[in-house]
């Protein structure tokens, strides 16, 4: 098999912490996974425990789990490439698409950023693959699979596990549904597929995002109808605007002259390109975000306010967000130039309005 790849552009400046920052995130981030999968099965559950209550050595390793796990990568890779569907084509990458070898010398920051911008075997793009199938719905089987843990020990599963598992549901079906979408965005136009989004994909995201369903099953709690119909319009709220805002984007980037977007107020850019400064992104700069954090509440209030792990997700992704949000402004800065200074005058709020 050929194996395609495509280079990224030489780095000009390093993120994350740099060759520092390579170095540590790759060992912490495994070992945050377990520490927290931990804490969820204590009694306890509380985060500042220590010692942390980590498994014994003789049960991190089970073969029977190593086959399983394999099977389901093969089931997603095969499923992957069922010649169903058709071919869209992408944005622009960075490096022209133009299979050109930069040398930068920095081999522990190019494991954990990624040397490869598309790495391919054949027509089967790696991290295409990975941003949306194995992990992503793993996420999904293994909230399911704490429902069936929680009904085999209280005979039915709680509001709350529904909640969690309806509101993570629709989420995923949703990345599912605009896979399309995904071709626009900076995991896949600007990072490369080194540790920080192979590891990110296909372990962060269903053994941390999920963490709420596992808490359910050792910590259940009860739900009032108010508190249940709030939560439901959190969600309801938060899914309205991610929905809104990332499909007027996507359209306005495939065709500005839709109908859908054609009225919308742009500023001109030296490169040819116009940036949208009304509609969702004329409210704040990054109005997905905005949409994504209130989702990511409304999938932790199920929990209670007894303990702050339920809470991991909201506060990591936050956190996450804003980071994003620092880089993307970063690069927009560099290409766009004084364009990019005149919509942020025009849209100061990045994220939240008249707060950040």
């Amino acid at each position: 098999m050929k194996l395609n790849k495509h280079k990224p552009a030489q780095l000009t400046e390093m993120e994350f912490g740099g060759i520092l920052g390579a170095t540590c995130i790759p060992v912490f981030l495994p070992l945050t996974v377990l520490y927290l999968l931990s804490v969820c099965r204590t009694p306890s559950g509380a985060l500042l425990q220590w010692p942390p209550p980590l498994p014994h050595p003789a049960f991190l390793w089970d073969p029977l789990a190593a086959v399983i796990i394999t099977g389901w990568i093969g089931l997603q890779s095969a499923l992957y490439q069922f010649p169903v569907g058709r071919v869209s084509e992408g944005l622009a990458l960075r490096d022209g698409t133009r299979l050109k070898y930069q040398i930068n010398g920095n081999p522990l920051y190019d494991f954990f950023i990624g040397r490869e911008l598309n790495p391919r075997i054949g027509s089967f793009d790696l991290k295409f693959f990975c941003e949306l199938r194995p992990g992503l719905i793993g996420w999904v089987v293994l909230n399911m699979a704490m429902m069936m843990k929680e009904v085999e020990l209280r005979d039915s599963p709680s509001l709350a596990m529904l909640l969690v598992n309806g509101f993570q549901l629709l989420y995923v079906m949703d990345a599912l549904w605009n896979e399309e979408a995904v071709l626009t965005t900076m995991d896949i136009v600007h990072d490369g597929f080194g540790f920080m989004l192979a590891f990110g994909d296909l372990a962060w995201v269903p053994f941390t995002y999920g963490l709420q369903a596992m808490f359910l099953v050792v910590h259940p709690r009860s739900l009032s109808p108010p508190t249940v119909i709030g939560i439901i319009l959190l969600n309801g709220l938060g899914y309205y605007i991610f929905r809104k805002s990332n499909s007027q984007k996507n359209q306005f980037r495939r065709d500005p002259n839709h109908r859908s977007v054609a009225h919308l107020e742009t500023i001109a850019t030296a490169t040819g390109k116009r940036l949208l400064v009304s509609g969702w992104w004329g409210f704040v700069r990054h109005p997905n975000y905005l949409g994504d954090i209130l989702m990511a509440l409304a999938w932790s209030l199920p929990c209670g306010f007894s303990h702050i792990l339920p809470y991991f997700y909201v506060i990591y992704f936050s956190i996450l967000l804003v980071h994003r949000e620092a880089r993307d402004e970063r690069q927009c800065r560099a290409k766009y130039g004084i364009a990019w200074d005149n919509y942020c005058r025009r849209v100061p709020y990045r994220i939240i309005p008249y707060i950040y």
